[in-house]
């Protein structure tokens, strides 16, 4: 055997290896013709790899597939398919079968399909039987269905009836919605929601999903915890775990504050919390989070767990008296629905392309014509895992929450970043001792860290050493407070400079004009293409493109397809300014928000007059581009703007961008790019070139920086708070202040990225002499914001390197 690409496969077949770039094969694409096309399983089985796809809210079928992936690539489509809305896998030892979505495959590839007239209901999780463990297995739904199956003849008992299925059989009754993760053990049922229905789930804040548990024979579940839960498995993963009685059971959550890891141990749930590494996914209606697992792959005691963008490292034997060991790994932009290890390499199935914006609709991506729903695999060495997008964990224990005198919190993880700090603040009138205790080892033993005394008004940051340091740290107050804050943020140090990978060469530096742009997008209709109407920066038409799935940019005449792209694929303009002080983005509800400025060249819309700033390149996730800089910006009912977060400073003149059978493509390719690049795909005519890669390729195009402020030579007003200015994610970070009359300035910071503003320091300018102020490398916020304590012209500018 040897090495092709990502994929291990045999010297047989390595001269006809398949079309790929950056872990992407685009001929693996799986398309459907629903509003979302996302990949809800994949397993190695039978010498194959098989995968499925899912529609949002399909109870009863749909045109999704069930695929089987050969060793050297042949996409085979099952004929058996009955589409649906699956997530469901586990391998039944026993009777030797692998189930997944609505089938059974046994060990020679031979597919049964359970229709859905049978077994309504959009199955989410399966588990090994509570009394019958060799011979029937539970499916669950995302709407509260539970069934058990026969696994021999894959007969169907109603246990819980799915909302979607009229009668008055018992329902489960569960609060929450959206299902997600089901497992057995310690003689119970597990069961876990991450939505919440109506309204209220356009608010991360609001209360949503829960975590139940059921002994098999009641006619109730018992709620665990009222919040939003999604994987739950142990030891065990795909097959169920070997000894029931005694295996751990974990599960995966958030809320608002912080990811949240439960652990079931000699039959009692103990609570653990985690930062994020991304708030794409804090949507309450749970639709967001597609299915994060936790998930053997091949290394020993440890296995890989996803959540909230971040790859972590799970041991195997975790549990509270053993709970050392969860060490973050990277940080991704990909929307993965599940992942395997196969022929030496992890697979992930991914959500790309949706027809649908869903809830993540924004003036500022314009009005686009819906693509094919799609989706891809994407294929990565083991050790890459650890190369991906640098490490950032935000969490809060507190957010304006009441704590109680002595009370101690759930654990927060301590261990894994180069840096930590946190944000600590109170209402009281008093000054509040915050206690920290260190869980030093994972025993559960708890030993004395520091104390830190928190005044009134003003916030106490505090920057851990590297003998502050333990695998857990719990906190506890000296008074009763209403209104508390406890938010951690870690980092790793940024190793990226400011350049580039080779992979971006030949993609035209900002205010270039020697170059081709043009407006891409990937088309509906079973076209399964990407058009391309490319365009020189004086506006003039250079020709329309269509790209395969063999990555060959072809030059087609269709005078009507191109009129009906160009006014489909509309850049809208005047949402991005810019004035002395910083660049200016006003959102759809007229909020103000600032940004850092970067290289010249992006006055007035750039090379081309207007550069796209904002489109979804993977299901309800937009990139934002803004004058050199690419941002994660979450839909708008997770967060939003108050939660974007810088990428990569770019400084290039990338005119438009959008995903294409799991590929990241953009447009704003250098006339004399590099032919050796196989990034550079050039149209078969010569005249025109897209750049094509793995959205995730982008953390390689060099470290966030830039200067600006929400001041520069302003007049303020005492007591008005500037315009936000961005503060996450970045590394070395300088303040200067100006002001033409002596005067108080006070920087508050918003330490939850949900307008939780705190004061955190008093600044005392001297008429017409600069002050600098060099923040601790551990120091971040969300956003800084400024006030004066009379009217003045100040200046305040922030550097970040």
């Amino acid at each position: 055997m040897r090495a092709i690409s990502y994929l291990f496969l045999s010297a047989a077949i390595a001269s006809a290896a398949p079309v790929e770039l950056s872990g992407i094969y685009p001929h693996l694409s799986f398309f459907n013709d629903e509003r979302e096309c996302g990949t809800g399983a994949v397993v190695p089985w039978g010498d194959r790899l098989w995968a499925i796809t899912y529609a949002p809210h399909s109870p009863k079928g749909s045109t999704d597939k069930l695929y089987e992936i050969t060793n050297d690539l042949q996409l085979i489509v099952r004929q058996e398919s009955i589409g649906g809305t699956p997530a469901n896998r586990m391998i039944h030892k026993e009777s030797n079968q692998l189930f997944i979505g609505p089938y059974a495959i046994d060990k020679n590839r031979h597919v049964r399909t359970i229709q859905y007239s049978k077994m309504t209901g959009r199955p989410t999780g399966n588990a090994r039987h509570l009394f019958d463990p060799a011979g029937k297995i539970y499916y669950a739904t995302m709407e509260e269905g539970i069934y058990e199956v026969d696994v021999h003849t894959l007969n169907v008992t109603e246990l819980f009836r799915d909302e979607e299925v009229p009668g008055d059989a018992r329902r489960m009754e569960m609060a929450g919605y959206h299902g997600k993760g089901l497992y057995t053990g310690h003689g119970r049922l597990i069961y876990a929601n991450n939505g919440e229905r109506g309204r209220q789930n356009r608010f991360p804040e609001s209360a949503s999903g829960a975590l139940a548990e059921w002994d098999g024979k009641a006619d109730k579940w018992h709620m665990v915890r009222r919040n939003q839960f999604c994987e739950v498995t142990g030891p065990g993963g795909i097959y169920g775990n070997e000894n029931p009685d005694t295996d751990p059971i974990w599960t995966t959550g958030w809320d608002h504050r912080s990811l949240i890891l439960m652990v079931l141990d000699k039959g009692e749930w103990h609570s653990y919390r985690l930062p994020k590494g991304s708030h794409s996914y804090d949507g309450a209606h749970g639709h967001n989070t597609e299915w994060p697992r936790i998930r053997e792959i091949g290394e020993g005691n440890d296995l890989l767990m996803t959540m909230h963008g971040t790859f972590y490292k799970f041991p195997k034997d975790f549990t509270p008296a053993k709970s050392g060991g969860i060490v973050p790994r990277s940080n991704y932009l990909k929307v993965i629905g599940d992942f395997a290890k196969w022929n030496g390499c992890l697979v992930f199935g991914c959500d790309d392309t949706a027809r649908s914006e869903f809830a993540n609709v924004r003036q500022a991506k314009g009005k686009i014509a819906s693509p094919q729903s799609q989706s891809n695999l994407w294929f990565m060495q083991p050790e890459k895992i650890d190369d991906i997008g640098p490490l950032l964990g935000r969490g809060a224990l507190a957010v304006d929450d009441p704590l109680k005198k002595g009370e101690p919190t759930d654990p927060f993880l301590f261990s894994g970043y180069d840096l930590r700090g946190v944000h600590l603040s109170h209402d009281g009138k008093g000054e509040v001792i915050f206690e920290f205790e260190v869980d030093k080892n994972g025993t559960g033993t708890w030993e004395p860290l520091l104390k830190l005394p928190v005044g009134p008004n003003m916030e106490t940051f505090h920057t851990f050493t590297d003998d502050q340091a333990g695998a857990w740290v719990r906190v506890k107050v000296s008074e009763d407070v209403a209104k508390g804050n406890i938010s951690f943020i870690f980092r790793d140090k940024d190793a990226r400079t400011e350049k580039s990978d080779a992979i971006f060469n030949g993609i035209a530096a900002s205010g270039s004009k020697d170059l081709t742009g043009g407006l891409v997008r990937a088309r509906d209709g079973e076209k399964r293409d990407l058009a391309f109407a490319a365009v020189s920066p004086d506006g003039k038409d250079i020709g329309f493109y269509l790209l395969n799935e063999k990555l060959e940019l072809v030059r087609t005449e269709n005078p009507q397809e191109l009129d009906f792209h160009k006014k489909n694929t509309v850049i809208p303009t005047g949402m991005l300014t810019e004035d002395a002080a910083s660049v200016i983005f006003s959102d759809d509800e007229g909020k103000k928000w600032r940004l850092p400025k970067n290289a010249e060249g992006y006055e007035n819309g750039g090379s081309f007059g207007g550069n796209r700033i904002a489109r979804e390149v993977a299901t309800e996730r937009d990139l934002f581009n803004a004058y050199g800089t690419f941002y994660e910006l979450p839909s708008r009912n997770a967060g939003s703007f108050s939660r974007v977060r810088p990428v990569a400073t770019h400084n290039r003149a990338v005119h438009d961008f959008c995903s294409y059978r799991g590929l990241f493509v953009a447009s704003g390719v250098a006339t004399d790019a590099s032919a050796d690049n196989k990034h550079i795909i050039r149209s078969d005519d010569g005249k025109a070139a897209l750049w094509a890669g793995n959205v995730d390729d982008l953390w390689k195009l060099g470290k966030p920086r830039g200067k600006g402020g929400p001041w520069k030579d302003t007049a303020a007003k005492r007591g008005e708070a500037s315009d936000p200015y961005l503060m996450t994610a970045y590394d070395k970070k300088t303040l200067t202040l100006t002001a033409d009359k002596d005067i108080i300035i006070r920087m508050e910071v918003d330490i939850a990225g949900n307008g939780t503003w705190v004061n955190h320091k008093r600044f005392e300018v001297k008429a017409g002499q600069p002050l600098e102020h060099v923040f601790p490398d551990a120091f971040s916020a969300y956003w800084c914001r400024f006030t004066t304590s009379a009217d003045a012209k100040v200046t305040a500018q922030l550097a970040y390197e």
